[in-house]
């Protein structure tokens, strides 16, 4: 018995000398800045002065409670956070999407390797060049109003850059979005579809499903794994949502595309107010897990396994 602990504790030890690098630059890079940026939420920082702990202030502040009560809360940041949960509704388009170009992609023909490796590239693309790219399509002599005005969508004698346009901008924003993470997410579904037992699908025709049926009940079942994982990311990714804002509207026009990171960035590199910037930091993270847990029991639902 004591031979057989002395060895299990060897291959314990050699298991987390192995882990340790990982978990020193995860310590480092993850676990530090939630424990630093939680502890900034609780003062003031000005990156010249040390923080000085002011307890529950720049929530109070946020929220429009205490010596605040009579200003009201933070109009700017519930705004931003109003248009991230607008963001939202990016997720069930991009999955919907991703599934279907996923399917497609999913078939063993000449030259689909290719194909599959045009979708990927805009994931690999920088938001820089991403955003410059769209720009200039967006512009107001841009390919995208020239097609808008060929189809009547568009007056051509007063045509206007789209991400001007406060009403749809960030919808338009949205859709670059969706356009950048399509391949990303098919990449994880095509895994999924490639893992389901084939076997089913061909029992199912051989009894005499149809392929409509053989989706809802097999398929689509057989990805609910993959459909959750996605939709955290994309959840979690739609809330935080920064660099499209930042290259493309820096908060424009007229306010029409402020975020709350966008709200967490001016506050902390224009403003530098880094420990209000960590509070509000601190809810939109409330927020994304709460989003989280909502989206995990509704993609989990039904699953009885």
């Amino acid at each position: 018995m004591t031979r057989s602990w002395r060895r299990s504790g060897r291959t314990l030890l050699v298991a987390y000398g192995f882990m340790l690098p990982l978990l020193v630059l995860k310590a480092v890079y993850t676990f530090w800045p939630i424990g630093f940026g939680t502890y900034l939420a609780f003062t003031e920082y000005n990156i010249i002065n040390p923080p000085q702990w002011v307890g529950l202030k720049n929530f109070e502040e946020l929220f429009g409670f205490g010596a605040f009560a009579g200003r009201g809360p933070d109009r700017d940041f519930w705004y931003g956070l109003t248009n991230s949960l607008k963001y939202v509704l990016v997720v069930p388009i991009i999955q919907i999407l991703s599934i279907g170009l996923a399917m497609l992609v999913n078939r063993n023909i000449p030259g689909i390797a290719l194909f599959r490796a045009a979708y990927y590239i805009p994931v690999v693309t920088s938001f820089a060049v991403v955003g410059l790219m769209w720009g200039w399509m967006f512009n107001t002599f841009g390919p995208v109003n020239f097609v808008l005005t060929r189809l009547g969508l568009m007056d051509a004698s007063n045509p206007t850059n789209l991400l001007n346009n406060p009403h749809i901008a960030l919808y338009v924003v949205m859709f670059v979005t969706i356009w950048k993470g399509l391949g990303y997410y098919m990449v994880l579904y095509l895994a999924g579809l490639q893992s389901i037992d084939k076997s089913l699908e061909e029992a199912a025709v051989m009894d005499g499903a149809s392929r409509a049926q053989v989706f809802w009940n097999i398929t689509l079942p057989g990805l609910r794994p993959v459909i959750l994982v996605c939709s955290l990311l994309s959840t979690i990714s739609a809330i935080k949502v920064f660099e499209e804002i930042f290259v493309m509207t820096r908060g424009g026009p007229a306010g029409s595309t402020y975020t709350a990171m966008y709200f967490v960035y001016a506050e902390a590199f224009e403003n530098f107010r880094y420990g209000y910037a960590a509070a509000a930091g601190l809810v939109i993270a409330v927020v994304s897990l709460i989003l989280g847990i909502i989206n995990f029991r509704l993609t989990r639902g039904g699953n009885n396994t």
